[in-house]
């Protein structure tokens, strides 16, 4: 037996929920097949089956038979389509388009023909009924050899079939036909939610002008490599992540990290996919291929996201489960109670039933959710929020404290040296002995250390091995003079080694708002190396941002309780400090207990505390860690965008809760109507694919989310 194996197939012709819902209920019933995943938002489906069991021809047949369309997502003509229509090209020549101007063309014909004599009136309507409910018979039998009896195709079909039978034709006709229109309205809508993505996707140029052998040629974006030479004139979008080699400019970044201003690049500069090169002419080494770049990993991980289904939207699928037969029963009732109970008239209430029947279906409740989650999702994208999944969206609402790393999240995580102090030896034979032992480490004081020792020419001795590092304490080295640790103080404290001289210098230097090293070899104190982090420009605002928003900061670091009491009080936050890992999870559990934690850190050291929280941040500019890892990544590195992620979350939770109470709400009322006799049959129908039209055209509202707007700011 072969192992399940993942594939992922483009859908064509999904409109809402509904479908979506259809088409995984078919595949679970495939034998082989574990998961399966349905995304309307992104036109995809994500199954793992075992192949020998269940062919990749056979699930591609079972789609098309429930009347969509399995693609190939890397097949010529298999792009994800933004058409008006669910297809390619304009609304009338999709499937939909046509089945709207065939319905409608029938209907103008019976109404033409039933002039010719009372005594033919009604044929031309049961003819326009009859063909042009066809199709949706068809989807309607479809669905119930494939698990899904109770679908908006059976309702319609069964209402327009009944409605013939009692001798109003007519409004059969009109109801198939503005059920046609309604179809076509939700693909209309549906287009408008996939264009978030596709407007990332359009950000990248088609083509490159490649540097080979002192010659410039254009070529296709897609076939630049790893290492290729490409010119960026002014004005030029930059065709893949690359290193700037040659040359000064200002880049404007903000279709990808949402941050207004040009950002200066020199050469050494990192530059993104999309942004636009302003004023000066940049020679740009390719760091990544198309894709793998930075646009294409934001635009798979955001549909992705889309793809996974939140919490509230998980609910309202198990509800509308028993809510649509729920709903054939209470029409079948409404039916047959009145006549037997209250001699009521039985072609009255057949109509009337057949109405509720017409209401009942779900789609626009099952759509409320996702379609929202869609709009979050895309419109975050667009300003450098990246947000991976449903579940994620709707907790940043939910958060009641937001914690923060210090370094490299709330400072800029760029320390530099300020002081050395020799205790035993020189000064350079101090900093060398250090950046020795930290050559090996990527942490922000290595790295600090190690800059230091090269800006003053000292020469660094040869390492035997790799560091050997515990986290949060210190990093040991075997040098030819004997081992050598750079450590914090309470470390060196521990070990011993720490003398009453070293530990009163050491506390004047974090009195400071210095963080401070132990240079030791064995049980002697060389040294102590001083550095100061800034705090980042934003920070103090960004924080501010939050208490608005009636949220609790804390900053959880590892740092001395100097050097963070100093950093907090610039920034007027509250801290726990001297946190080993362990700490600072237990630190994170305990904030838990008071409501869900968003844990915000710099995605590199991070790791376990942001996956310990309600949901982790990572700050990372665009870099791999920061896309994934953590829930939720800033691309724009500020402070202010953890402000700003709260709010999309919280609009999104608001825009959940309009749109189930307008599918709901719009139910109700024509439900009542209906059984008041107020409602014709043919208004009915508005009851579904008018309210699943307005929750979209609600979810789309999300896509011109400004969390500068006022009303955001409350």
């Amino acid at each position: 037996m072969a192992a399940a194996s993942a594939l992922k197939l483009r859908i064509e012709g999904m409109d809402c929920g509904s479908c979506a819902a259809k088409i995984e209920t078919a595949m679970r019933r495939l034998p082989g097949v574990a998961e399966v995943e349905v995304s309307v938002s992104a036109s995809s489906m994500s199954i793992t089956v075992d192949e020998d069991r269940t062919s990749r021809e056979t699930i591609r047949a079972k789609v098309d038979s429930l009347g969509f369309k399995a693609l190939d997502p890397r097949a010529p003509g298999s792009a994800p389509s933004h058409d008006h229509g669910g297809h390619d090209g304009a609304w009338h020549a999709s499937s939909k388009g046509r089945l709207v101007l065939a319905t409608g063309a029938l209907l103008a014909a019976a109404w033409g023909l039933s002039f010719a004599g009372p005594a033919w009136s009604d044929w031309p309507y049961v003819a326009a009924a009859a063909l042009g409910l066809v199709p949706i018979a068809r989807r309607a039998v479809a669905g119930a050899l494939n698990g899904t009896p109770f679908s908006i195709e059976t309702l319609m079909s069964v209402a327009a079939v009944g409605a013939i039978a009692i001798g109003e034709a007519p409004e059969a006709a009109v109801v198939v036909f503005l059920f046609a229109v309604g179809e076509l309205l939700e693909g209309v809508a549906a287009s408008r939610a996939r264009a978030g993505v596709k407007a990332l996707v359009d950000l990248i140029p088609r083509s490159a002008r490649r540097i080979r052998g002192g010659a410039i040629e254009t070529v296709p974006a897609s076939d630049l490599e790893v290492g290729d030479l490409v010119l960026v004139r002014p004005g030029d979008r930059i065709p893949s992540d690359g290193t700037v080699s040659e040359g000064t400019s200002e880049v404007n970044e903000a279709p990808i990290t949402g941050e207004s201003r040009p950002v200066l690049k020199e050469v050494g500069a990192s530059v993104y996919a999309g942004s636009v090169n302003a004023n000066g002419e940049l020679h740009v080494t390719i760091t990544k291929a198309a894709a793998d770049n930075t646009i294409a990993r934001i635009v798979h991980m955001v549909e992705e996201a889309q793809g996974s289904k939140a919490p509230t939207a998980r609910f309202i699928e198990r509800f509308s489960r028993w809510y649509t037969p729920a709903a054939m029963a209470f029409a079948l009732a409404v039916i047959v109670v009145p006549p037997l109970a209250a001699d009521g008239d039985w072609q009255t209430w057949i109509y009337r039933g057949l109405a509720v029947l017409l209401i009942a279906c779900p789609c626009a409740l099952v759509i409320s959710t996702p379609a929202a989650v869609a709009s979050g999702l895309a419109s975050g994208a667009r300003r450098g929020l990246l947000i991976k999944g449903g579940a994620a969206l709707e907790t940043l609402g939910r958060v009641k404290t937001v914690a923060f790393d210090k370094t490299g999240t709330l400072t800029e995580g760029r320390p530099k040296v300020v002081e050395v102090v020799a205790l035993d030896g020189a000064v350079e034979a101090v900093l060398a002995k250090a950046a020795a032992v930290e050559r090996s480490s990527s942490h922000p004081l290595g790295l600090a250390i190690i800059e230091e020792a090269e800006a003053r020419a000292v020469e660094i001795p040869r390492a035997f091995g790799g560091g050997n590092a515990v986290p949060g304490k210190a990093v040991t080295a075997r040098l030819s003079s004997g081992f050598v640790s750079v450590g914090s103080p309470r470390h060196a404290s521990e070990e011993g080694v720490l003398t009453a001289e070293a530990a009163e210098r050491v506390a004047v230097l974090e009195t400071e708002g210095a963080t401070v090293v132990v240079v030791s070899e064995g049980k002697r104190v060389l040294g102590l190396i001083a550095l100061k982090d800034r705090p980042r420009e934003d920070a103090k605002t960004g924080l501010a941002r939050l208490r608005e928003l009636g949220l609790h900061t804390v900053m959880l670091t590892g740092d001395n309780a100097r050097a963070a009491g100093a950093i907090a009080a610039d920034l007027g936050v509250a801290y726990s400090a001297e946190l080993l890992p362990d700490a600072k999870l237990k630190a994170i559990a305990s904030l838990k207990v008071g409501g869900p934690v968003a844990m915000v850190g710099d995605g590199v050291n991070d790791a376990p505390a942001l996956a310990a929280a309600s949901v982790g941040v990572a700050m990372g500019g665009g870099t791999d860690v920061a896309l994934e890892t953590a829930d939720a990544a800033l691309l724009k590195d500020r402070v202010g965008g953890v402000a700003e992620l709260v709010m999309l979350s919280r609009a999104t939770l608001s825009n959940i809760w309009v749109n189930v109470t307008l599918a709901l709400g719009l139910k109700g009322a024509f439900l009542v109507a209906t059984l008041i006799g107020a409602t014709p049959l043919w208004m009915a129908i508005l009851a579904d694919t008018g309210a699943t039209v307005l929750v979209t055209a609600n979810a789309l509202r999300l896509l011109r989310f400004d969390p500068a707007a006022p009303s955001r700011r409350r």
